[in-house]
């Protein structure tokens, strides 16, 4: 990639003289592409029946695979050039679809086709209405996301837009095990775009009064602790062995709260494995945690911080206890060109009888928007999925009425967007 080159195409989007003019004073929403946005609802609610009856957990890849093939064949209809790009961990392949146009903008747009819940969950939590609220697993978290960026672009279609050089879609299908698979690619992608909008949900208007969209979120990475010890006879010679899972069991205790000294850093440790038979004392013992971060370098504080702390003392002599910390998936942060994509977002909220769209400040939710903005090339903005609650609990719901709104914000922000690139790109 040619930065050079990138660099003055993003014009319109860098530096406090060049920030968002402000849309409050426009009379009023485009009442077409309005009508357009309300009338796409029945579509987007056979839409998300069609995603959520597919179950896709991260692991379910003949139903990751279902809905990849799927949404291919959306996104042709759409007019898009589709193509898969290849797993990096030997997943399912992520969807790609490509739009070319006559206009200045290079935008992505990303959402996940995977869930957290196991197979047979539609047993138990079946798609189905109860008044504004639509439920079913993963309808939220993310599904809603993709049904909103099919039915965006169907719009601005309808619409005959195309004030844009290209834009890209992603559907990635293993987000929520920190995209192993896909978030170098979703990385080398946004490098390669002016704006990345990612369709993570909205907190619901139940839970939060407004829907919104995301200024920050965390990384995430894996902690790990290893005890070595030596096995024996735990019934004849137990004190001949030294018992990892003990020595495990202490340092676990050490280190449960060391999040405490390390700012920016949160650990919780979540898996545990020791010993394989009841008779053996075990050998070997390991712990792996869950870790969210929140300021640069805080990984390699928390990583000496375990260090220290595990050089402190040992409860079962002659074991050793190792500790490694593995970065997963980056920090989101908007800064100052992802604010000025909120500011528009805002306006053009309201100008849908002046309603209001929070800014929501962060969230230790790990996102692909921080892959996508990790070479610091795009204006990245997320939160522009459907409002709704329950993400990776019980009863998962989008709320109705967010549809239409959501709709219009995303395509009034490509067409938004689309008019003021143009605008700036210097002349042929």
């Amino acid at each position: 990639m040619d930065i050079a080159r990138t660099q003055p195409a993003l014009a319109w989007v860098l530096g406090a003289s060049l920030a968002f003019a402000s849309l409050a004073e426009a009379a009023g929403a485009d009442p077409r592409l309005l009508a357009a946005a309300q009338a796409e609802q029945p579509a987007v609610i056979d839409t998300l029946r069609d995603l959520v009856t597919v179950e896709s957990g991260s692991t379910d890849h003949e139903g990751l695979e279902t809905l990849a093939t799927y949404l291919e064949a959306r996104l042709g209809t759409l007019g898009a050039t589709v193509d898969r790009v290849p797993s990096a961990s030997g997943g399912v392949d992520i969807v790609r679809g490509t739009f070319e146009g006559g206009g200045a903008l290079k935008i992505m747009l990303i959402a996940h086709t995977d869930t957290v819940y196991d197979s047979g969950i539609l047993d138990t939590e079946p798609f189905h209405q109860d008044g504004n609220l639509l439920y079913g697993p993963g309808i939220a978290d993310d599904k809603g996301g993709v049904a909103v960026i099919l039915h965006g672009l169907s719009v601005v279609k309808a619409h005959g837009w195309s004030d844009y050089a290209r834009i890209t879609v992603v559907f990635n299908p293993d987000e929520e095990i920190g995209s192993p698979g896909s978030g170098e690619t979703i990385a080398a992608l946004g490098a390669e775009h002016d704006v990345v909008l990612s369709f993570e949900p909205s907190p619901a208007k139940a839970v939060i009064e407004h829907e919104g969209v995301l200024l920050s979120a965390a990384g995430t990475s894996m902690a790990t602790l290893t005890v070595e010890g030596r096995s024996s006879h735990a019934g004849a010679a137990p004190e001949q062995g030294r018992n990892a899972l003990v020595e495990l069991a202490h340092q676990l205790m050490q280190t449960h709260d060391i999040d405490a000294e390390v700012p920016g850093a949160h650990l919780n440790w979540t898996v545990a494995n020791a010993g394989t038979v009841r008779n053996q004392i075990p050998e070997r013992a390991e712990a792996r945690g869950d870790v969210r971060i929140n300021a640069a370098g805080a990984n390699e504080r928390l990583l000496a911080a375990l260090q220290a702390k595990v050089a402190e003392s040992s409860a079962v002599p002659d074991t050793t206890t190792t500790v490694a910390l593995q970065p997963l998936r980056p920090m989101y942060v908007a800064g100052e060109r992802g604010q000025a994509l909120a500011n528009l977002a805002r306006d053009i909220y309201a100008e849908l009888d002046g309603r209001t769209l929070l800014m929501h400040p962060t969230t230790n939710g790990g996102t692909d928007a921080g892959f996508a903005g990790r070479s610091g090339v795009p204006a990245v903005l997320e939160g522009l999925g459907l409002a709704g609650w329950g993400y990776h609990a019980r009863n998962e719901y989008i709320e109705i009425d967010s549809i239409p709104p959501r709709i219009y914000l995303a395509a009034r922000m490509m067409i938004e967007l689309g008019k003021r690139a143009h605008a700036a790109a210097p002349s042929p």
